[in-house]
Parts: C-alpha cells; sequence; structure tokens
C-alpha cells in the first residue's frame, strides 16, 4: 500500500482489528519511510447486482450512494455511525442473497425502506417521502398513520408526540399538547 503523504510504496502494518460483525478488518499502518500512520479499511469484494433505473439505464451497485441516501434520511437524528453501517451492511447483505444478476432501483428502495422503518421511524418518512413521490400532506399523514398502526411502542419516539393534540387555529395552543 503506498504512503498517501509521500507516496513511498512501503508501508507496514501496525495493528489489525476486525469489526463486530466481521465485515471488515481496519488495519493501522506507518509508512517506512516519512513515519506517518494513516488506517485501511477491507472488505470482501463480491460481485453485486447491476441496479435497473426507473427509465431502463443499467448501473453497477454503489454502497456508497446507498450510504449517502441514509445518511440525508437521518441527518440530525440520534442514530450512531455503527447502526448506519450495519444498516447499509444488512442491505448489501439483502442483494447479494438475490441471486439476481440484475434488480430494479424500487427493490433496493424497499430493502432500505424497511431497514430505515427499524432504525428510526423519522429517518423512514424523509426516505419514503422522496422514494415513494408524496405530492401533499395527505401522503405523509397516510405514511405515518400506517406507521403507527404496524409499529407501536417500540422504543422510539411517538412520530406525532402522541397525547392529546389541539389542532392548528383551535383554542388551546398551535398544535401542542394540552
Amino acid at each position: 500500500m503506498h504512503c498517501p503523504f509521500c507516496q513511498h510504496q512501503d508501508t507496514k502494518v501496525i495493528d489489525s482489528r476486525a469489526s463486530d460483525d466481521g465485515a471488515t478488518i481496519r488495519r493501522r499502518r506507518e509508512c517506512e519511510a516519512c513515519g506517518e500512520r494513516f488506517s485501511t479499511l477491507e472488505t470482501i469484494e463480491l460481485k453485486l447486482p447491476a441496479i435497473i433505473k426507473d427509465d431502463g439505464r443499467r448501473e453497477p451497485f454503489d454502497a456508497r450512494k446507498l450510504r449517502t441516501s441514509m445518511d440525508r434520511a437521518l441527518h440530525k437524528r440520534p442514530v450512531s455511525e455503527e447502526q448506519v453501517e450495519a444498516a447499509v451492511r444488512a442491505v448489501v447483505h439483502q442483494l447479494r442473497m438475490t441471486t439476481e444478476r440484475e434488480l430494479p432501483s424500487r427493490r433496493v428502495g424497499e430493502f432500505v425502506i424497511a431497514e430505515l422503518r427499524k432504525l428510526d421511524h423519522v429517518g423512514f418518512v424523509r426516505f419514503a417521502s422522496v422514494y415513494r413521490s408524496f405530492e401533499d400532506i395527505t401522503d405523509f399523514r397516510e405514511e405515518l398513520d400506517r406507521l403507527e398502526r404496524e409499529l407501536p411502542g417500540e422504543g422510539q419516539l411517538p412520530l406525532l408526540g402522541g397525547g392529546d393534540v389541539v389542532p392548528f387555529g383551535k383554542p388551546g395552543g398551535k398544535g401542542r399538547k394540552r
């Protein structure tokens, strides 16, 4: 491995650690020329299915795109990096298990939605609103109602605050709990 600082060809491994699930190995390296240290991640490279976009284009699966969309959906949510990484790995695992050579992007989206639903309800709704092209507040409300029916009390904060809510413009408040 070349040193990213001085481009020297030889670096030595100082420490290696496997991730909790054993899917990656983190290696701490030191350049033999300049002495700088850096980390690398080693993962298994398996052929994943090509993704068929809605317009018919085919492109290779890109885990970075998956991670970026999950990060967007979970922006400023109480979800750890480890939880997001585990969700990404779960989606990739599902893709591997399909044994298909090509998959429609919609199917990948459903895998992502399932993982986000388990991870964070707000992140799930954010992703679903874009993925399912919500047109108005009614679409949001229907998805929230469906989610609350399917997932009562899983340890996450309620989506709408729970309790009695006073509608906007009614006596007693502006949508706050009484």
